[in-house]
């Protein structure tokens, strides 16, 4: 059932603590945590602790938690000293994508020069 964890969603462990991982900020619907495969000098990731396959299925089911969502990737780029700078927020969504966990999550990227278009 959609907002419920999944027994085979890493996010879902990352949240319930059975997988280790370097979060950064914690809220009753949200956890940041840093990449582990960092794509630019700061590079977290920010979900919602509930469990939908995508940001548009999120913002579907639960348009306050995508809006945490969005709200932390904010604060996470001030408390990582990029949202002076500047900075990106991603959802990737679908595997053509380049989603590999089917889980919602936005990746906040910066600390350095980011092209456009992406990829």
């Amino acid at each position: 059932m959609a907002g419920e964890p999944q027994a085979d969603c890493l996010f879902c462990k990352i949240v319930a603590k059975e997988v280790p991982a370097t979060v950064v900020r914690e809220t009753a619907t949200t956890l940041a945590f840093r990449d582990i495969n960092p794509q630019a000098p700061t590079h977290v990731l920010v979900i919602p602790k509930s469990h939908h396959p995508d940001a548009g299925s999120l913002a579907a089911a639960e348009p306050e938690a995508a809006a945490d969502v969005l709200r932390e990737a904010g604060l996470v780029a001030v408390d990582e000293k990029i949202a002076d700078t500047g900075y990106r927020i991603v959802f990737n969504t679908g595997s053509g994508a380049g989603q590999t966990v089917f889980h919602a999550h936005a990746h906040v990227l910066g600390g350095r020069g980011l092209n456009w278009p992406p990829g």
